[in-house]
């Protein structure tokens, strides 16, 4: 049985598609893969034992929700976007989370209160233990969890769309040692969600441009990790 066969419960191209487009969505967004890194199909295929027709199919899902670049002459590739793009980032997701922010307040139940708040209190442990990429993702779930209670799917999606591209910009402009999200400004945003008004909106508004006050106007210079090398063939 091949790792493709429709007839394995695990591999069916549905679901193995799934998993390489999960996997590879949390290694951008956890900055496991660095900007500028070649996203290629044999190096893909070999990781995740699938077809290169299964990896075919998450990078067109990946390019199509704006995660990679997949160019005809250079492949797919995980993006390095410019200082500039920050600003249409920002820009976009203070549109689309302060209007969240403005709908939730005061409308949220004790058990989603005590949901953000795990993963606050999550994102915290991981900050304390020094894990970078725990941090990175719990705080983008933070920002997740926010556009799904908020029940509008074109939030999500656009979010979603969002959430790589700010963690790459981050990877690029953010001097090593800073926090992914500043861990108060989280605990502040739930404590102005619980109640009524624009405090909530106030207060994401405050945390999106503190992120993106803290990238630099130019890169630091960093080694580009090869994420693949142990896939690749060594040469003849």
């Amino acid at each position: 049985m091949t790792p493709d066969d429709p007839a394995h419960p695990d591999t069916a191209p549905g679901t193995a598609t799934e998993r390489v487009y999960d996997s590879l969505y949390t290694d951008i967004l956890e900055r496991r893969l660095a900007p500028g890194t070649r996203l290629r199909e044999e190096e893909l295929a070999a990781r995740f034992a699938v077809s290169r027709t299964v990896i075919r199919q998450a990078l067109h899902r990946l390019a199509q929700d704006q995660v990679i670049a997949l160019n005809h002459n250079r492949g797919a590739q995980v993006p390095a976007p410019t200082r500039a793009d920050a600003a249409h980032v920002f820009d976009a997701r203070r549109v689309v989370e302060c209007e969240i922010a403005r709908r939730l307040a005061g409308q949220l139940t004790a058990a989603q209160l005590g949901q953000l708040q795990a993963l606050v209190d999550a994102e915290a442990r991981a900050d304390t233990l020094g894990d970078r990429s725990a941090a990175i993702r719990l705080s983008g779930e933070f920002h997740r969890a926010l556009a799904q209670m908020c029940g509008n799917p074109v939030f999500l999606r656009l979010l979603e769309g969002l959430l790589p591209t700010t963690s790459l910009l981050m990877a690029l402009y953010q001097p090593d040692g800073t926090p992914a999200c500043v861990l108060h400004r989280h605990v502040e945003l739930i404590s102005a969600l619980g109640r009524p008004g624009a405090a909530a909106a106030t207060e994401m508004r405050r945390h999106l441009q503190e992120i993106e006050r803290s990238l630099n106007p130019l890169p630091p210079v960093r080694p580009v990790r090869d994420a693949f090398k142990a896939y690749r063939e060594p040469a003849t």
